[in-house]
C-alpha cells in the first residue's frame, strides 16, 4: 500500500492538534488517508488548524472536537461526543502539553501541570478504551520527553504542595506518562491494542511561551536551535502508522527506534501505585 493510503479507513485522534508536534502529526496522518480528529482546547485556533490541515492534506475527513484537558468534565464530554460520532478509533495520540510558571489548580482540584500533561490523558485513554478495543488492532501513542530521566515521583506529594518548580512538575508528568504507557500495555495484553511512548526530541513549539517562568524563558531562548515540528512529528507518526510495529507494545521510541527509558519508569509496583492514584484523582472511576 502506498504511503498516501496507509491509514485509509482508519480513525485517529490527536490531542493538542492546533500547533506544534500535534498539528504536524495530525497533518501527516491525514495525508495518509486517516479520518483525523483534532482535539483542541481553543475553538478559534482549532478552526484555523482545521481549515489549514484540510487544505494541506487534501483530505476532507479532518474534524474538530473541543477538549480542555484542565477539566475532567470536558474530557468526559469529549469522549461521549466522539463515541456518538465515530464508530471506531484506530489511533489515539496523547500529545497535548503545557508549562506554567506558578502552581495552579484545575476545577477538579488537581495541579494543572499534572492534569494537562498526564492525568487527563490517562482519563481520556480509559474512556476511549472500549472504542480502541473494538477497533483492534489499534494503537495508543503517548508523547513524553527526555526530561523524564530527571524525574522522581513522590506519591506523598503528587500535587506539588511542598515545593513547585515548573521544570520538576513537567518532568514528573512526563515520567508518569512513560509509566502509564507500560502499565496500560500490560493491562491490555492480548486485546490487540498496543501502547507505546515517544520522545520527539527538542522541538520548537509553543510550549512554555506564555510567560512560563525560567523554564519558559530557557525554552524560548533555545528554540532557534531546536528541530522544527515536522521533524518532531516523524517518530509519533511512525509509531502510529508503521505496519512493522503491529503488535509491538510497551516500548519507548526515539528517532524511530526503541530505546531504554529511565530506571524508575520500569518499576511495576510504582506504576501500579500511579494507576491507583490516577483513578482516585479522576473521581475514583474512569467512566
Amino acid at each position: 500500500m502506498s504511503q498516501s493510503r496507509l491509514m485509509a479507513g482508519k480513525t485517529v485522534v490527536v490531542t493538542g492538534a492546533n500547533s506544534g508536534i500535534g498539528k504536524e502529526t495530525a497533518l501527516q496522518l491525514a495525508k495518509m488517508g486517516a479520518t483525523t480528529v483534532l482535539a483542541c482546547r481553543d475553538r478559534g485556533r482549532g478552526l484555523a488548524a482545521l481549515d489549514e490541515l484540510k487544505a494541506a492534506s487534501k483530505n476532507p475527513e479532518v474534524h474538530l472536537l473541543l477538549l480542555d484537558l484542565s477539566s475532567q468534565a470536558s474530557v468526559r464530554a469529549f469522549a461521549r461526543e466522539f463515541e456518538s460520532r465515530y464508530r471506531r478509533l484506530d489511533v489515539l495520540v496523547n500529545n497535548a502539553g503545557v508549562v506554567l510558571p506558578k502552581r495552579e489548580m484545575t476545577e477538579d482540584k488537581v495541579v494543572t501541570m499534572f492534569a494537562v500533561n498526564y492525568l487527563s490523558q490517562f482519563l481520556l485513554t480509559n474512556l476511549l478504551l472500549p472504542r480502541l478495543v473494538a477497533s483492534a488492532p489499534s494503537r495508543v501513542v503517548n508523547i513524553t520527553s527526555a526530561l523524564h530521566f530527571k524525574a522522581h515521583l513522590d506519591f506523598d506529594d503528587l500535587q506539588s504542595k511542598k515545593q513547585y518548580k515548573a521544570s520538576t512538575s513537567y518532568a514528573c508528568a512526563k515520567l508518569a506518562m512513560v509509566m502509564f504507557t507500560y502499565e496500560l500495555a500490560r493491562r491490555l495484553k492480548s486485546t490487540g491494542v498496543t501502547v507505546n511512548c515517544v520522545n520527539p526530541g527538542a522541538v520548537a513549539t509553543n510550549l512554555g511561551r506564555d510567560g512560563a517562568g525560567l523554564l519558559g524563558a530557557v525554552m524560548l531562548a533555545a528554540s532557534p536551535f531546536f528541530n522544527p515540528p515536522e521533524k518532531g512529528a516523524e517518530t509519533p507518526v511512525f509509531v502510529a502508522s508503521a505496519p512493522e510495529l503491529l503488535g509491538v507494545t510497551g516500548k519507548y521510541f526515539v528517532d524511530k527506534r526503541q530505546q531504554v527509558s529511565s530506571h524508575e519508569s520500569y518499576d511495576e509496583l510504582e506504576a501500579k501505585k500511579l494507576w491507583e492514584a490516577s483513578v482516585s484523582l479522576t473521581t475514583s472511576k474512569t467512566r
